[in-house]
């Protein structure tokens, strides 16, 4: 119930309400919530109040408003811890989720000077362009592209580039790897994530790019990638020293 005499602000209280409704499971994927009118009687508050929680439930991506029908429990976002150094393939397994992907294209390219210095190797070293959507149980999640020297990652194939390419390089190629270091940011769809996300325009995505070195410290890959934001969250736990 709501506790209209706790120093807690009301519209609060509905949030979280609801929030653990749906985290519960009493409120699943799809449903409908109750409208604004059918809370505020319920609860004799007023439907501002309701509105309130409501648009807070929807900024933090639990509920979606669908115009003219009403607001819906959205999808559960994926939540990706920042610990470790796993590949997409391993996290959604991880999850009991089936990985996939799209290959958009796999190609050999010279490196740019940007890309020759992330690897560090000459400018025009030739280099694998890997373009792929990932997705979740058949839903797209990110759209991601790969740079790794040709010379280094040998034997690439687009058979391999459809499954793990991690699995490749160190279960057939023996290479361990070792670190990464990876900057997040945020940022609206361009026309081609729109596209191949399948999201709406201006929808956010969080843009990552990874730069990953192989046990010894030799670099291994550029990886820039577009995380569809409604659908995933990353994680970190932090300790004072």
């Amino acid at each position: 119930m709501i506790n209209k005499n706790s120093p807690i602000p009301i519209y609060y209280q509905l949030e979280e309400k609801i929030k653990g409704q749906i985290e519960q499971g009493e409120l699943q994927t799809g449903d409908m919530l109750p409208s604004e009118r059918e809370y505020a009687d319920h609860y004799a508050i007023s439907r501002m109040t309701v509105r309130q929680a409501i648009s807070k439930l929807v900024n933090d991506g639990y509920v979606y408003r669908k115009k003219g029908t009403g607001t819906f429990v959205a999808e559960k976002k994926i939540e990706q811890p920042l610990q470790g150094l796993t590949s997409f393939t391993e996290d959604m397994k991880a999850r009991g989720m089936t990985a996939s992907n799209r290959l958009i294209h796999f190609k050999t390219i010279p490196a740019s000077t940007y890309v020759a210095h992330s690897l560090n190797i000459p400018v025009d070293s030739p280099v694998y362009e890997i373009q792929r959507i990932r997705l979740a149980d058949g839903v797209p999640m990110a759209l991601e592209t790969n740079f790794l020297s040709a010379t280094l990652v040998q034997g690439l194939s687009e058979e391999v580039v459809q499954s793990s390419l991690y699995d490749f390089i160190e279960n057939k190629l023996n290479k361990k790897i070792g670190h990464a270091t990876q900057i997040i940011e945020s940022s609206i769809v361009n026309e081609t994530e729109m596209e191949l996300l399948e999201v709406k325009k201006d929808s956010p995505v969080l843009l990552i790019e990874r730069k990953t070195s192989l046990e010894d410290g030799t670099p291994l890959e550029l990886v820039k990638s577009s995380y569809r934001a409604d659908r995933y969250r990353f994680i970190i736990n932090m300790e004072r020293n």
